[in-house]
């Protein structure tokens, strides 16, 4: 998890970056409040696309989470990591569809995440209970 609020960068990227090199686990997964790469009202976050998809790539991170944005949106991979908005709990805003969506609603939801030996399942769930969204990250 990141703080990308009030964050020291400097040792917060230290640990990151030595947490992910160390780390043997099948699924990498970080997260944080702010966007990366986001259709919504915030956009992409230019700052943080630069600081912290190298290390992804690198370190072979699959999922990055956040809020942020009062949205739901499920990016194809980028550079081998798939990022997912879900910030539409309470409310929503617009979003609007980039070239890396894989799915974008704005639309009170939250997402799941079924985690297996080589595959993860994501899905985005309305109000109403009813799947709207379904994607897989798969291990080669």
């Amino acid at each position: 998890a990141l703080d990308t609020n009030d964050a020291v960068w400097t040792k917060q990227f230290k640990w990151l970056e030595k947490a992910l090199a160390e780390s043997t686990a099948t699924w990498k997964v970080v997260f944080a409040h702010h966007t990366l790469y986001s259709s919504g009202l915030h956009g992409s976050n230019e700052k943080l696309i630069t600081m912290l998809s190298p290390l992804f790539k690198r370190y072979g991170v699959q999922l990055y989470i956040n809020g942020h944005d009062h949205n739901y949106e499920r990016t194809g991979a980028i550079a081998g990591t798939t990022y997912l908005t879900v910030g539409a709990g309470a409310k929503t805003r617009p979003v609007f569809s980039s070239d890396w969506t894989a799915h974008s609603a704005a639309r009170l939801s939250f997402a799941t995440i079924d985690v297996y030996p080589k595959y993860l399942v994501i899905q985005g769930i309305g109000k109403d209970g009813k799947v709207f969204d379904r994607g897989e990250i798969v291990i080669s």
